[in-house]
């Protein structure tokens, strides 16, 4: 079977080229092009192997008519993160927070992760890009050193997630998805490939086990969030 050709991503807009090339066509920008892996598929019938896949569940259908009350929202005790979320964190939510370099984004999650945890909620803070002294400094000069969230550094997706399904939590904050590492990729860490496939993991999660997840995210010099253009239309919220 012949090997698939190669296909070149851009890390800045998700646009797909069939060869490299050193400015992006379609955003413009420089050096963010790289090879992604191709995935084969066996085919729509078959599994891994060759075998046959068991063969799908029935999807349920509802009518139209009905009603539901919205869902509940948890204060994060800092007003203007509760405005622009509407009023708090939704359980099983996944929200995108950009921004430069140095502005607040770890702080202002920290603050607010160290408020829910002060009012007896389960909260997980992941950090992949400082190690547990520097968060643990940053707390200490935002005074909430005594909060009882649960702290961890760690960037490989696979051991997060089995921590995740065994632990129960109602906010998990990944600072940042750039820096997360799913082994089963063959790229490198902030690649489309690995940004797209580690937040469609972890927001799976979030959905399955019914936590809020807040995904840290980096930005381009213009601005505009870092990684596929696709991340943005996968989580409910994009700050």
């Amino acid at each position: 079977m012949a090997k698939p050709a190669p296909r070149y991503v851009c890390a800045a807009c998700g646009a797909a080229f069939a060869k490299w090339a050193g400015r992006c066509e379609a955003c413009g920008e420089w050096n963010t092009i790289a090879e992604e892996p191709v995935e084969t598929s066996p085919g729509p019938l078959l599994g891994k192997g060759g075998a046959k896949a068991a063969p799908g569940r029935k999807v349920a259908f509802v009518p139209l008519t009905g009603s539901a009350a919205p869902p509940p929202r948890t204060p994060t005790g800092i007003a203007e993160l509760d405005r622009v979320l509407g009023g708090g964190l939704v359980e099983a939510s996944a929200v995108l927070v950009g921004g430069d370099p140095g502005i607040g984004k770890s702080t202002l999650l920290l603050q607010a992760a160290a408020a829910l945890a002060g009012a007896g909620r389960q909260v997980l803070y992941v950090s992949g890009e400082e190690s547990i002294d520097q968060v643990r400094l940053r707390a200490r000069r935002l005074g909430v050193a005594a909060a009882p969230l649960g702290l961890a550094a760690a960037v490989n997706l696979r051991d997060i997630a089995a921590t995740l399904e065994q632990t129960p939590a109602a906010l998990v904050v990944i600072d940042s998805i750039q820096t997360m590492w799913l082994d089963t990729i063959d790229s490198a860490p902030g690649t489309v490939s690995q940004v797209r496939a580690g937040a469609f993991e972890l927001i799976r999660l979030a959905k399955s086990r019914g936590f809020a997840l807040v995904l840290v995210g980096h930005v381009t010099k213009d601005g505009a969030l870092a990684g596929p253009r696709v991340l943005e239309h996968m989580v409910d919220a994009v700050l």
